[in-house]
């Protein structure tokens, strides 16, 4: 909510460590819950973290097992859990985004015009940013909102993401609206993978991906190391 946002300015403002925005699909097909752990565990290490879903919607994590289903029991009960509204986060106030692995997001975050707009200002100052298996597709929405000369602001970038051979085994496969793999290749970007379900990260630059799931630990490690040196340079 409006009033959220300003209670978090208020906290950005008490607080000497820079902040993360944590993006996350509110789609029904979800934010695998490990991958959300892994990345909002590390990253809180480091950052003060604020989350963001399209419209401020819950996130609906998937792939639960008994343990993180308890974490996530224990996170939903604290207010930092309640999503902010994606459409009105303002880039200026964070220094690195990262996004979780999210089957949802290419139902809604590959298509987001103001995380497009959110993205391009990133890349254009230079920020870091960090995708994570299906969560990658986050990166696809920029071509919404091209850069001044018009080409997408990854392109000629080393990145990786879902292969195909991983997402053929998805039932739903013939449905995604999507193929990550296909995207960064059809509009100029460099692709990389390793097997399937194996660890596997890219970084070029300012932005770090990571295959899959598996590449969860790996890509946010990473993004917090290229931040720190970044942030040391200033």
């Amino acid at each position: 909510s409006t009033l959220s946002n300003c209670f978090l300015a208020v906290g950005d403002f008490m607080s000497s460590r820079p902040s993360c925005l944590i993006v996350c699909s509110a789609s029904v097909e979800g934010v695998s819950a490990q991958s959300f752990i892994h990345s909002y565990t590390l990253t809180s290490s480091a950052f003060a973290v604020h989350i963001a879903t399209p419209e401020g919607k819950p996130i609906h994590f998937v792939k639960q097992d008994e343990n993180s289903r308890r974490w996530l029991n224990d996170f939903n009960a604290k207010t930092t859990s309640q999503p902010l509204i994606l459409e009105g986060v303002e880039a200026n106030r964070y220094a690195a985004l990262l996004v979780p692995s999210s089957p949802g997001a290419v139902h809604d975050l590959a298509r987001n015009q103001h995380l497009g707009w959110v993205i391009n200002a990133f890349m254009s100052e230079n920020k870091c940013l960090c995708a994570v298996g299906s969560g990658v597709a986050a990166f696809c929405s920029p071509a919404n909102q091209p850069s001044t000369d018009g080409s997408w602001c990854f392109q000629g970038y080393c990145t990786t993401g879902p292969s195909v051979n991983e997402l053929v085994r998805l039932p739903d496969f013939a449905e995604v609206p999507v193929v990550v793999e296909d995207f960064i290749k059809d509009h100029g970007g460099v692709y990389s993978a390793s097997l399937p379900d194996c660890v596997h990260v890219s970084i070029d630059r300012n932005v770090v991906t990571g295959q899959n799931d598996a590449s969860t630990l790996c890509a946010v490690q990473n993004l917090i190391l290229l931040s720190n040196s970044k942030q040391m340079k200033r």
